[in-house]
Order: structure tokens, then C-alpha cells, then sequence
């Protein structure tokens, strides 16, 4: 088969710079695969355009590219949508490639697409040797992935997996350590996510915003209120704000969700077949809609309904498509802790500070702290002097009150008059006047080259002038 639906994708990408906030790293040009689903529109993986600023798609064996704009992407998924913009009949002569259904255990399939090391199309063959919750590498989201045991290499990331001549995944991952593994996403995942581009809704995948511990241990399962036949996982810890908040509570004991029994080792029987972790259901719900659970609290049973909210968690995953979140002030800079800055370190699970670890691993949002503001360098000057070791610390206190997120923070520091007290969580004291903050703030940003104090759209930012086009 020729596969004339698969197409080339060029991407020219530019990632932020993390350890310097107010720019960009150096445009960087990457290659992926896609596979055409419908006039103009192409299906390929969120990673593959991830911060791209420029995309060409390459029809197979033609020299001649077309232009391509994102027209959706879902970064929890690793899903995009292209559309080509110009010329806009570029994929006129191909016939869209059909949806099919989810693949079982030992199917055939063949992964398609362009990996490095070549100009051709590739074709590799191999099985459907596993499908359950598997974590998604690009998002950190565990959502439900069919594993192959055929190669998917660079360049075939977001390339079409065909069984029975159509398309039941899309590439988009391999296992590290261990040869001709890979993952997809699969049928049910895609069809939510062009199904909520069609309906508008929110791409990304919702969470129930719980804790849970799974409940193998007889004694514990009956010192929660269940009987010798009821089975299940128990809350330990329910999100602020999240979809359980004010709903479920610590100890209760969830034994179903969207009616499929919970086992007590958390797992649930998916489309009557595959046994994987509970909070599968989620992959192919939106923000909004409603999950059923049944529950037992003190030993009663009940019935109860959670409506969907987005993951909240106290440290951002790896974040898309989007500035990072700074403020420069008398030289000190203040950013959000997110996964994406921890990931400047060097094997950064081991090397980042093990305070932000444990804020990454252990913290929650609470009604005080939405996220946690951190001092990451500190620009040399004389207003500052004597502050030079108090960087990558958390900020605990700003005048004797803890920063709730970065824009009540930056809020508060900007309108602050007279001398100001920002205290980090090793107790480090700094204090400065905020008018001489005022009267330094441009010679500092002058002398490093920072063209903003902070990010456009904190508090206090001015908006970004708008050049004449020549």
C-alpha cells in the first residue's frame, strides 16, 4: 500500500528559556507525520507543533510544500489538528483516511510515517501487545495508550497507525531501555478530541481532583465500613477547588465509577475487556460533564455525581504554546514553580531543589496558596546587594503575608510604597524601598537586556506596541 493520506510535517519551533524568562531559546526545526482525516485537515501528534512559530506539510514522494496552521491541539492527549492554509486545495486529490475501531490484543498493525534518516515514506509492522492507562510522556497525564511492538522512532511521532486499512491510533511515543516498543493514542481518545473540536469544548481532559489509595488490605477495607464482598479504593485527599471539593471526603470509599465496578487494587474492567486503573473513563470526557460514583461513607452507600473540572495541581505540568509567568523587580526574579522550570536542572528528579521537589511531588492547592512564587536569580546590583544567595528559594511571605499565585503577588508588590519585606521559605529576610525599586528597575533591565519587567498580562503590564507593517 502506498499511503497517500500520510503526510510529511516540518515544524519550526521556539521553547522558552526558563533560566532567562523574557526570551526564547533559538528557533529550532523539527519533522514529524500526520495523516490527512478530511478536506484540508490533518491529524498529528500535539508534540509535533508544540511552540511552533512556522509549519509545512509534504505530501509523499512531491517536492512541493504547503503552509499549515494549528487549528486545535490538546496537550494532555499529545492530539493536534492541522489545516492547510496556502495553497488551501494542496490535499484536494487525497481521500481522507476513515476512523476505525479500537484494536484488540495480537491485531495487526502497521505504523506509518517519516522517520529520520530518510526522505521516504516507512512502513514497520507489528501487534497490539497491550492497552491500558499508560503516562503520556508530553503531558504527564494518565490516560489510556494501545503499546505495539513495532519501531516508532523520530519523525514518526504523529503518524497514523493503520489495522485493517484504517486508522486506529496515532503515534506518538516509545519506551525508553527496550527495542520496538511503542505507544498510541487510540480510537476513543481521538474521537473525543475531534468530537470537542467540533462541539467547541475545552481540549483538555478533565480529572476528578482526588487522591486515592488502593484498599488490598482486608483489615483496612473493614475498618472502612466495607463488607467481605465489596471492593473498591479510598479517598485520601480531595483538591481544592477540584471537581470532589466539598463532595467527597477523606476515608470515603469509592467502589464504582460510571458503573464499573472498582477493584481493590484501583482497577476497573474497560470495554468489558481491558483491566486498567479506574480514572480511565476520563479520556474521553470534557470539562462539564457529569461522572457517576458510588460510594460508601461511614458504612452507608450512596450515589453521587461529580460535574468534571480541569487538573489543578499546586506545580503546572509541562506547559505549551505560552510564556512562562516572571517579574523582575530591583533585580530579583520572581516566576511561577512549574514543571517546565524544575526540568533546567539536569536530571532534574534528583539535581532541582528538594524543596520545589516536594512542592512537584507532595504539594496541593489550598484556598492561601494557588501556586508557589519562587525567587530564581537574582540580577547584580547595587540595590540588591547583600541578597546574591537567595536564589531558587520559595517566596513564604510578601509584608508579612503569604503570595496566594503570581498575579497576587506581583499585584501586591507593584503597588507597595515604603519599604518592603519579602521573606523565602529558609527564612532569608530581604527588604527594599519601592521607590528606589522604581528609580533602579530601568538601569537594571537596561544592563541585562530584559526588554519587560514582567510578563504580559500580570498585573501592572503594558500592553505590547503594534509595529507599522511596512
Amino acid at each position: 500500500m502506498a499511503y497517500p493520506e500520510v503526510i510529511r510535517v516540518f515544524a519550526t519551533s521556539q521553547d522558552p528559556d526558563f533560566d532567562g524568562p523574557w526570551q526564547a531559546r533559538t528557533p529550532s526545526n523539527s519533522t514529524g507525520s500526520a495523516v490527512v482525516i478530511g478536506p484540508g485537515l490533518l491529524l498529528t501528534g500535539a508534540h509535533v507543533v508544540a511552540n511552533a512559530t512556522f509549519l509545512q506539510v509534504q505530501k509523499p514522494s512531491q517536492p512541493d510544500k504547503a503552509i499549515a496552521r494549528v487549528r486545535a491541539v490538546c496537550h494532555d492527549t499529545d492530539l493536534a489538528l492541522l489545516e492547510v492554509v496556502e495553497p488551501s486545495d494542496f490535499l484536494a486529490d487525497i481521500e481522507p483516511a476513515e476512523l476505525g475501531p479500537m484494536p484488540r490484543l495480537r491485531d495487526q498493525v502497521a505504523v506509518v510515517g517519516y522517520p529520520v534518516g530518510g526522505e521516504e515514506i516507512s512502513i514497520t509492522e507489528g501487534v497490539v501487545s497491550r492497552i491500558e492507562v499508560q503516562r503520556y510522556s508530553h503531558s504527564q497525564r494518565h490516560l489510556l495508550a494501545v503499546t505495539v511492538d513495532a519501531a516508532i522512532n523520530a519523525g514518526n511521532s504523529g503518524g497514523p497507525v493503520f489495522g485493517n486499512g484504517k486508522v486506529v491510533g496515532i503515534a506518538f511515543q516509545k519506551l525508553t531501555g527496550v527495542d520496538n516498543i511503542g505507544e498510541m493514542v487510540p480510537p476513543p481518545i481521538i474521537r473525543a478530541f475531534l468530537d470537542g473540536v467540533e462541539l467547541g469544548k475545552r481540549p483538555e481532559i478533565p480529572a476528578l481532583g482526588i487522591t486515592t489509595q488502593n484498599l488490598e488490605n482486608p483489615l483496612l477495607r473493614k475498618q472502612l465500613g466495607l463488607t467481605a464482598t465489596e471492593r473498591g479504593v479510598v479517598v485520601l485527599h480531595v483538591d481544592f477547588a477540584g471537581s470532589a471539593a466539598t463532595i467527597l471526603h477523606p476515608r470515603d470509599v469509592i467502589t464504582s465509577i460510571d458503573g464499573l465496578p472498582i477493584a481493590n487494587n484501583g482497577t476497573v474492567q474497560y470495554m468489558g475487556v481491558h483491566r486498567t486503573r479506574y480514572d480511565v473513563v476520563l479520556g474521553h470526557r470534557y470539562t462539564g460533564d457529569v461522572v457517576q460514583l458510588e460510594i460508601k461513607r461511614d458504612g452507608v452507600a450512596r450515589d453521587i455525581e461529580l460535574v468534571l473540572k480541569p487538573w489543578m495541581p499546586l506545580v503546572p505540568r509541562s506547559r505549551y504554546d505560552q510564556p512562562p509567568l516572571y517579574f523582575v523587580y530591583g533585580g530579583l526574579v520572581f516566576q511561577t514553580l512549574t514543571r517546565d522550570y524544575l526540568t533546567t536542572w539536569d536530571k532534574w528528579w534528583n539535581k532541582a531543589p528538594k524543596e520545589f521537589l516536594n512542592y512537584y511531588y507532595l504539594g496541593y492547592r489550598t484556598a492561601e496558596q494557588h501556586e508557589v512564587v519562587i525567587l530564581t536569580q537574582i540580577l547584580a546590583d547595587e540595590i540588591n546587594v547583600g541578597y546574591s544567595h537567595l536564589y531558587n528559594e520559595a517566596i513564604a511571605k510578601l509584608d508579612g503575608v503569604p503570595p496566594r499565585d503570581i498575579e497576587d503577588f506581583v499585584a501586591r508588590l507593584s503597588a507597595a510604597r515604603g519599604v518592603v519585606e519579602i521573606e523565602t521559605t529558609s527564612g532569608g529576610m530581604i527588604m527594599l524601598d519601592a521607590e528606589e525599586v522604581r528609580k533602579a528597575n530601568p538601569r537594571i533591565l537596561t544592563r541585562y537586556h530584559i526588554p519587560r519587567d514582567r510578563t504580559v498580562g500580570l498585573p501592572g503590564s503594558m500592553p505590547v506596541p503594534l509595529r507599522a507593517t511596512p
